[in-house]
């Protein structure tokens, strides 16, 4: 199905909107057949009696109303079994101004305005055969709960937009919906009586939401009191909760008919199946912006958590049980770690990292009990696992109760499956203080005096603290860091983040502790690594485990989609190492900063080759405003006035690889005094002087006294090598340009002029491949070539002429393959689904012909030749 062809199909049906045709429109619009429709239309196949009503099997249940009973009208639908006879996947509900529907199949809710059915065109795709994606690794009602409090809280600003405009303000809606959040969790989890909350709601309250506030307000004030007088019988049942959630007396805000429908709507989810760490999806979708990406409070996903737990002790906790299970001394010896281990996330945000991490050990614990009670008996009269072992620290106030309160929810829960099993567990309420998280900067305080450990305790520190490049901080961020990194460098070029690397690693020096962070893959690339690692790994550290690039993404409002890795260090042990990539799982002796097999190593920048190869710099900068680069159009009229002599093709990475075409004036002073003689010449330098006079920066103001001309104004004599910046990680090589003596390179794009061409040969090898992929930069996950970290670091043995001389015939070689597939663009070539053959089998010949430049022995993989390169390097920079 096309979906622009819908989009548009459906702006007909509700743009003027007709009562008699809407529905058997929309059913044409998603391709239900139309012999169906038209039985629908003259009644032969409508399923039901009621005046007004149409049921098509299988498909739809669809009921016109009031405005004032559109909610009513869906509840009663919904609880009626004869509606569901004849199984309609959506019911639809509408006074043809606003439209309520519900998916049977998936339980999810569509709430609009009609006029916005377009553009939740993929709502009602299941007709058409096409069912919405959901994320199959988490819990499908996790991603329901956190998508319907979302849509609560737009709605409750669009009747309260005082909400969002000062802190104060935000701070109570932040509390009125943790509030409603614990009301949901608790009437599903035995903590109130089954569904009291929600039928509350639906019996005291008024259908258009009136009253709702002054009721909620009511039922919360109930809540904070244990001596109850004057209390109506309805909310007397409800128990006495206190522990500081309901103790600040807030008013809540003003409810609408669609805000009142929604609550009840959350409070239909059943919540003794949603993770207590989806608070952290609804603190994102509510907190201020500047907070969301400020203040790291990314939302993070079960698998993505599990990725940083399980190699940080997770799956080492489970091996021994595994060892011990039959044996009750070792089991009780290992249930006697667990309950002593101590867990620390020192960038909390609402407790996500912490949350699971409970959850996890508790099952474990109830693995270990089982298996006792069936080998001797044993019977627990309650759970050794307590959160005073389990540490946070916060910056944000709200986000630190939201983490405080969720921990506790956790425990209930966890609780109660230990009461099913055992019989026993700890009373609910009144809810008590639960966890050791502490508000304040984590890069300001003492972690020793948050988490106190001895050396000899084991404490494992984790979490996903906020990345922050260092052009994106603040002055109080670049703050933080001096503080932090007085004793190990400079603190102007390095990520936010590494304040949480250098404290968790002067935690864990000489003690049984080990760390993870997530973290982006830019602490793992380029020139961060060196001054990130250098000082975290010469406390005799190590990386034990790693992940290397993938995509963070997550089911929060506001999805982080960046490039992550988990890096996970302890001190140096003889402990198997692991490295992650994608579904692989692969043991290595040595895990260095670079997230490879191979030796640590610190890839430091250098303004000349360690291989003596010939000088690469950036292409030439116009700082021109455009005036001196030219267009089709402009070729022509230059061609007209006879100034094309003065006219260089420009090669930038897009002309390169796309086959573009571009062009520029090309002007030295010999050439100026003929130059300004041609009009059309004579404006553009013109343009170009009032251009950089009116630039702020000195050094284009000096060029202003030059017009005519290029920044740099560099060319070959006879040929160069071009060398674009970013190239997709998706190639196999970077595609390399051997251009000739007119072409004009162009900043950023690297350039060597007039080298031999065996360099060539050299830069499009595997070998030199793999030394980028390991020590550049990224643009996301792309490769960032930069001179001074991935050629001028790469080492290459002295070659003799007679290799030269080889590897020059090789790459005309390849150049020679290229040139045969006229009309495929260097993009094209290179593309790893698109590559041609006799291409591919060129720079495999090319590729053994390099490898055999540093030993004779053929190596086995890319790991093998980045192992020799890293040797190599150690050596020729000694």
């Amino acid at each position: 199905m096309n979906t622009t062809q819908l989009y548009k199909q459906l702006e007909k049906i509700v743009d003027p909107v007709s009562e008699t045709d809407f529905l058997f429109d929309l059913l044409l619009a998603y391709s239900i057949p139309k012999a169906q429709v038209t039985q629908l239309r003259n009644g032969t196949n409508n399923r039901s009696d009621v005046e007004g009503q149409q049921i098509l099997s299988r498909k739809v249940l669809f009921q016109p109303a009031d405005s004032d009973s559109l909610f009513t009208t869906m509840e009663t639908l919904r609880n009626d079994q004869r509606c569901m006879r004849h199984d309609p996947r959506f019911f639809v509900v509408t006074d043809y101004k606003s439209l309520l529907a519900y998916d049977t199949k998936v339980g999810d809710t569509l709430d609009i305005r009609l006029e916005e059915l377009p553009k939740n065109l993929e709502f009602f795709m299941p007709w058409a055969g096409k069912e919405r994606y959901a994320e199959a690794q988490e819990n499908p009602a996790d991603v329901k709960a956190a998508e319907r409090m979302a849509r609560l809280y737009d709605e409750i600003l669009r009747n309260n937009p005082e909400a969002e405009k000062a802190p104060k303000e935000r701070h109570k809606l932040n509390v009125f919906l943790s509030r409603l959040l614990f009301c949901f969790f608790a009437e599903d989890t035995d903590i109130f009586p089954n569904t009291i909350f929600s039928k509350a709601i639906h019996e005291l309250t008024e259908e258009d939401g009136s009253d709702l506030d002054s009721f909620l307000n009511q039922l919360f004030e109930v809540l904070n009191t244990e001596n109850r007088k004057g209390c109506i019988d309805q909310l007397c049942k409800f128990p006495y909760v206190n522990g500081g959630l309901f103790g600040d007396s807030y008013d809540a805000p003003k409810m609408t008919r669609r805000a009142r429908r929604m609550i009840i709507d959350c409070g239909a989810l059943d919540w003794s199946e949603i993770n207590p760490d989806i608070f952290g999806s609804m603190i994102q979708a509510v907190v201020a912006p500047e907070q969301r990406g400020g203040l790291g409070m990314h939302y993070t996903s079960v698998p993505n958590i599990m990725k940083v737990i399980e190699p940080l002790f997770l799956n080492d906790l489970w091996e021994e049980f595994e060892n011990a299970k039959n044996n009750t001394k070792k089991l009780a010896k290992l249930l006697n770690r667990i309950s002593r281990i101590r867990f620390f996330d020192p960038a909390c945000g609402s407790g996500n990292f912490l949350i699971i991490t409970y959850k996890e050990i508790r099952k474990l614990e109830m693995a270990i009990l089982e298996q006792r009670q069936r080998l001797d008996g044993y019977i627990p009269l309650h759970s050794l696992i307590t959160l005073d072992h389990f540490y946070g620290i916060e910056i944000d106030d709200f986000a630190h109760e939201v983490a405080i309160l969720s921990l506790w929810l956790a425990e209930h829960l966890m609780n109660v499956q230990f009461k099913k099993k055992f019989g026993d567990a700890r009373p609910a309420l009144p809810l008590k203080e639960a966890g050791n998280v502490v508000c304040g900067n984590a890069c300001r305080l003492d972690w020793t005096k948050v988490c106190p450990a001895q050396k000899e305790d084991e404490v494992f520190i984790m979490g996903n603290p906020p990345y922050l490049g260092a052009r994106m901080q603040t002055a109080e961020h670049k703050a933080d860091l001096i503080h932090v990194c007085s004793k190990h460098g400079k603190a102007k070029n390095i990520d936010y983040i590494f304040a949480w690397f250098f404290k968790a690693a002067d935690f864990i020096k000489e003690s049984m502790s080990k760390f993870s962070f997530v973290s982006t893959n830019s602490i793992c690339q380029g020139e961060q690594v060196d001054l990130l690692w250098s000082p975290v790994l010469s406390n005799r550290l190590e990386i034990f485990f790693a992940h290397k690039s993938f995509k963070w993404t997550n089911n929060a409002k506001y999805g982080a989609g960046v490039i992550c890795v988990v890096v996970g260090v302890q001190n140096k042990s003889k402990v198997k190492k692991y490295l992650y990539e994608k579904t692989e799982k692969r043991l290595c002796g040595n895990i260095n900063p670079y997230l490879s097999d191979a030796p640590d190593i610190f890839v430091k920048r250098t303004s000349r080759s360690i291989s003596r190869f010939p000088r690469m710099i950036a292409g030439n900068k116009a700082v021109d405003g455009g005036h001196l680069f030219l267009d089709p159009a402009d070729l022509e009229k230059a061609a007209n006035e006879g100034c094309s002599h003065l006219i260089r093709k420009v090669v930038g990475a897009d002309e390169f690889l796309n086959g573009k075409q571009r062009w520029c004036l090309w002007i030295t002073e010999d050439t100026l005094e003929e130059a300004l003689k041609f009009p059309f010449v004579e404006d553009r330098i013109k343009k170009t002087e009032k251009y950089r006079n009116n630039k702020t920066d000195s050094g284009a103001k000096y060029l202003a006294k030059f017009p005519y001309r290029f920044r740099e104004m560099n060319k070959p004599r006879k040929n160069a090598i071009f060398i674009p910046t970013v190239s997709s990680e998706r190639r196999e090589y970077i595609p390399l340009g051997y251009l000739g003596k007119d072409d004009v390179v162009i900043a950023p794009n690297q350039v060597i002029y007039d080298p031999g061409i065996f360099i060539f040969g050299v830069l499009s090898s595997r070998m030199h491949m793999v030394w980028v992929q390991t020590v550049a930069g990224r643009l996301k996950t792309d490769y960032r070539y930069s001179s001074v970290l991935c050629y001028n670091t790469f080492p290459m043995p002295s070659l003799s002429n007679e290799l030269k001389e080889m590897l020059g015939d090789l790459a005309y070689k390849v150049l020679d393959v290229r040139d045969e597939h006229v009309g495929m663009t260097m993009a094209e070539l290179y593309d790893p689904d698109k590559m041609p053959n006799d291409l591919r089998i060129a720079h495999h010949q090319l590729d053994l012909a390099v490898d055999s430049c540093y030993r004779n022995k053929s190596f086995e993989s890319d790991s093998d030749r980045l192992e020799h390169l890293f040797k190599l390097y150690i050596e020729m920079t000694a």
